[in-house]
């Protein structure tokens, strides 16, 4: 949740010409993450769960690989870019080991 905070806030900041383009982008990958997690949390099996904390996964690339793009732009603040960068990459390992850990209980 605090990353899509940070999401938003970042993408307060961007040009308006983005709107549909890498502000939609992202702020769909900062809804998706924090959303699979508990989604997935509910299913019947820890296969279903992991399936779930893998799409939380890949929104969280997806996300980065924007966020990459915006610095190649130079959009945004370069502190606050990588900020986030820094914060998405330990999300990551942080699903990434959740989700090891999940299907690692059979």
């Amino acid at each position: 949740m605090d990353v899509c905070d940070l999401i938003y806030h970042y993408t307060e900041a961007l040009f308006s010409r983005e709107k549909y383009n890498l502000i939609t982008q992202l702020e769909k990958c900062a809804v998706s993450i924090p959303s699979n997690i508990p989604e997935g949390s509910g299913k019947r099996t820890s296969v279903h769960f992991a399936e779930f904390l893998t799409t939380a996964l890949t929104s969280s690339y997806e996300m980065e690989t924007q966020l990459l793009i915006c610095q190649r732009r130079k959009y945004g603040s370069d502190i606050e870019l990588q900020n986030l960068l820094n914060k998405v990459e330990l999300l990551q390992t942080q699903i990434s080991n959740f989700r090891d850990k999940i299907l690692n209980q059979h």
